[in-house]
């Protein structure tokens, strides 16, 4: 029993300035991440002409090869970041990523660089969800979707510059070399987040004295973890919306550059210049924006952490239609930054809510879980879907043009995620107010 006359009062507690080192160390971590994984859509043409495969078997490198071994080994690592060193396991992964990166340029066929993409993949399961756990334990809830958010930024950082650095590699040198030049840097990264990034308490952001009181908690078996998190339907939901609009926002993302390329007979620069300053500025922008409004309007309805990706799913359909069908170059391309922008703002919202709902000691394992989920989906579907309906369906009737419609189908039901994000706020204010 509690004192009422002896309880504490209730106190704000703010993120310190170390706090916010790390968030950006982290999302630094997140820019390579996201680099190593997304150069790899600017090196779809060369590579398939090199190597003489379809695009089918080039959506599989993009997708299933890579995202099949991220996401199986992505729970066993979660379950290790729940009890262990979560820097520990972020440096690995990112040494282990990088390097393996930078060794794709040493393929020698195409089942050699599709084994080095699972090492790839397996690297950079241990990436996010020990940093997820790491960051909500350094940022209160109140400004959790905005730490997050900014975190997120790093999707769109390492994809412009994976555009902008690939179409110039192209151009003066070749693929492989593209691999060995954004490749090696995560190597000298990791050894810094190893010496400057400090593990707090878990939980220490929501009850620092239960925290610090009990730094280890008893985890829980993965049973356990998986009855609860299928016990709260905002959970559910969350991770079914955002399995949908990844599923449209990887493949575009990954087929983008072909698109234009095909299409509207681009170059390697020009694409990556368009592509690059677009998702660099356009998805960042979104997605702090999103994490923003989020935590703003939050504040005062927890569901409003799922009602604005569902409207943003609903008003980005109609630009990806304007990209993928507009015969004239320029209003294809500005179709595509507020298509870009408005995809980005959902990322923040969901990792919030995904920790919110979840109590400290398994919230990388939720993390995992999701990110599991959502990769199959997304990352591994998106990019293969349009690939097969390349080559089957659309392509025998359209030739080159056939991608327009493959990205298009995609599109169209990226949108019907609206649906499932509101569903998803319908439980969301009891569920993270459940008091973890």
């Amino acid at each position: 029993m509690t004192n009422r006359g002896s309880a504490a009062p209730a106190i704000r507690q703010e993120p310190s300035l170390y706090a916010w080192y790390v968030l950006a160390l982290l999302s630094l971590t997140y820019v390579l991440n996201f680099i190593d994984r997304q150069i790899l859509a600017m090196l779809i043409e060369p590579i398939k002409k090199e190597f003489g495969v379809s695009d089918t078997a080039m959506g599989f490198l993009s997708g299933f090869a890579f995202v099949l071994f991220y996401s199986i080994v992505g729970i066993p690592i979660a379950r290790w970041a729940d009890r262990g060193s979560r820097k520990t396991i972020i440096t690995l992964a990112l040494m282990i990523w990088s390097g393996m990166t930078a060794a794709c340029g040493l393929a020698r066929n195409f089942t050699e660089l599709a084994l080095l993409r699972v090492l790839v993949g397996v690297g950079e399961a241990g990436g996010s969800p020990p940093s997820h756990s790491l960051i909500s334990d350094y940022f209160p809830q109140h400004k959790r979707a905005s730490a997050l958010s900014i975190y997120a930024c790093g999707v769109y950082f390492g994809a412009a510059l994976a555009f902008l650095a690939g179409g110039y590699l192209l151009k003066y040198y070749n693929w492989r070399v593209a691999f060995y030049v954004v490749g090696l840097p995560g190597v000298l990264l990791a050894t810094l987040v190893a010496l400057t990034v400090k593990e707090v308490p878990r939980g220490w952001s929501d009850n620092r004295q239960r925290a610090q009181a009990s730094s280890v908690v008893a985890q829980a078996p993965l049973g356990e973890v998986l009855r609860f998190l299928l016990s709260r339907r905002a959970f559910v939901f969350v991770v079914l919306a955002s399995s949908v609009q990844s599923l449209a926002g990887y493949g575009v993302l990954t087929w983008g550059p072909a698109f234009l390329g095909r299409v509207h007979g681009m170059p390697f620069v020009e694409i990556g210049l368009h592509l690059g300053w677009t998702i660099g500025i356009a998805g960042c922008l979104g997605a702090y924006f999103g994490g923003y409004l989020a935590d703003r309007f939050g504040a005062r309805d927890a569901r409003w952490y799922m009602r604005l990706p569902a409207i943003q799913s609903v008003l980005g359909v109609p630009f990806l239609i304007g990209f993928v069908l507009l015969q004239d170059k320029e209003m294809a391309l500005l179709c595509f930054i507020p298509f870009y922008a408005l995809g980005a703002m959902y990322v923040g919202p969901m990792f919030s809510v995904v920790q919110g709902v979840t109590p400290p000691h398994m919230r990388a394992t939720a993390a995992s879980v999701l990110l599991f989920i959502v990769s199959m989906i997304g990352s591994g579907l998106g990019p293969l879907s349009i690939g097969l309906l390349n080559d089957h369906v659309f392509g025998p009737i359209y030739g080159a043009q056939a991608i327009r419609y493959s990205m298009l189908v995609m599109g169209i039901l990226g949108g019907l995620a609206s649906i499932l994000f509101w569903q998803a706020s319908k439980t969301l204010r009891e569920e993270m107010h459940a008091g973890y």
